[in-house]
């Protein structure tokens, strides 16, 4: 995975609730077994009618086609548990959502994917929500390793994320790669435990 320290990028305003997961990714697509390449298909029921764009929806706009940073409603990410959703919105571009609240098995599987849910409070989302009405191109920064978001026009606020999780985002890793940093304790184990056994036999 792509390590995560800070970035700025332009903010996508998805102003929705229980936004599910066959919205984010509709079952159809699930047949696939690739990890890349869903990006085209994320929200696609939303964003396409009888194959041509739906010129409202938020991401057929070409303001936001190069955002990075998704901004949403409670909920976010709730139905099933499928891991191809946070594999859609990464794929698309998307490295950041700000939600008040998400389902828990999505907000697991973001992280897993090198994807960072932040939750605020609903008074600050609906902030952002504002600016973003009233700032064209409005971007924000989100700083990993203080844990803050911020904007270039006075909003700053801290957002919580657990420490280990937060490591491995900052390093790049998923579980498997936190694990096999200590390879060689690995294998010195295994072969102790073979030489163990061969002698209890």
């Amino acid at each position: 995975m792509k390590a995560f320290t800070e970035m700025t990028g332009k903010v996508v305003p998805l102003d929705a609730i229980n936004v599910d997961t066959d919205a984010i990714l509709p079952k159809q697509f699930l047949k696939r077994i690739e990890r890349t390449g869903f990006g085209e298909f994320l929200f696609y029921d939303w964003r396409y009618e009888n194959g041509k764009e739906v010129q409202e929806f938020v991401l057929n706009q070409d303001m936001y086609r190069d955002g990075t940073i998704l901004l949403t409603g409670k909920n976010f990410g709730c139905g099933s548990s499928r891991e191809h959703a946070p594999w859609a919105l990464t794929d698309f571009g998307i490295r950041v959502i700000i939600a008040p609240s998400f389902a828990d098995i999505f907000y697991n599987n973001a992280f897993k994917n090198g994807l960072l849910p932040i939750v605020l409070e609903e008074g600050e989302v609906g902030n952002l929500f504002r600016h973003g009405e009233d700032i064209p191109g409005y971007r924000l920064t989100i700083d990993l390793v203080h844990q803050t978001v911020s904007d270039d026009r006075g909003f700053h606020c801290h957002f919580s994320v657990e420490p280990y999780r937060k490591e491995l985002l900052l390093k790049g890793l998923d579980e498997i790669d936190s694990t096999l940093v200590n390879q060689e304790i690995i294998d010195s184990f295994e072969k102790n435990h073979r030489i163990h056994y061969r002698l209890k036999s």
